[in-house]
């Protein structure tokens, strides 16, 4: 009951956020310079704002909680695809992930759909579902559910701080994970 009410305060507060924060508008639009044509000419400059479509992988540092499996550490890489539809962005990713601690050294492999806001050009909230595999003895298979936000520092360079609850469908080991981490776009 508890994550549910975490979850209904996180979807208030990005409702609210965005309604607040997404400009119609940026100043470039404003700016311009006439010239002989019908056209003018931009007179700001490219302020790097964050590409979200296309292409991206990445590294990220793990934490797992597991019910059955105590805590465990490690680390994983990610590859994407994302398009955006305005402020509207969706996207799949598939992950790898390698982890230690617990009950010993395992792996998990997850494919994830998103889906999410831009707030403003350079960040992003979302939330993610997909299903994911621990390689480990026993084989355990979860679907996953959470979200995230993502900071665009532009040149193709993105950090991510993202949590996914993990829902067993084989197995009975829940997971809990949090992970951090740089995404490069393409």
């Amino acid at each position: 009951m508890r994550r549910l009410l975490g979850l209904a305060l996180m979807a208030s507060a990005a409702v609210a956020a965005v309604s607040a924060a997404v400009p119609v508008a940026s100043a470039a639009d404003f700016i311009s310079y006439p010239t002989s044509t019908d056209k003018s000419l931009p007179v700001a400059a490219d302020n790097g704002n964050t590409d979200w479509n296309g292409f991206y992988a990445g590294i990220y540092g793990i934490g797992q909680r597991s019910s059955g499996g105590g805590d465990q550490y490690g680390v994983g890489i990610d590859a994407g695809v994302s398009t955006t539809f305005n402020f509207v962005l969706a996207g799949a990713e598939v992950n790898v992930e390698g982890l230690d601690g617990g009950t010993g050294s395992t792996s998990y492999v997850s494919a994830l759909g998103h889906a999410g806001v831009l707030l403003t050009d350079n960040l992003l909230a979302y939330g993610s579902a997909g299903y994911g595999i621990d390689t480990g003895a026993p084989d355990e298979g979860d679907l996953l559910a959470g979200g995230g936000v993502e900071y665009g520092l532009g040149n193709g360079l993105s950090l991510r701080a993202q949590y996914l609850h993990g829902f067993p469908t084989t197995g009975a080991n829940s997971k809990d994970q949090i992970t951090l981490g740089a995404q490069f776009h393409f």
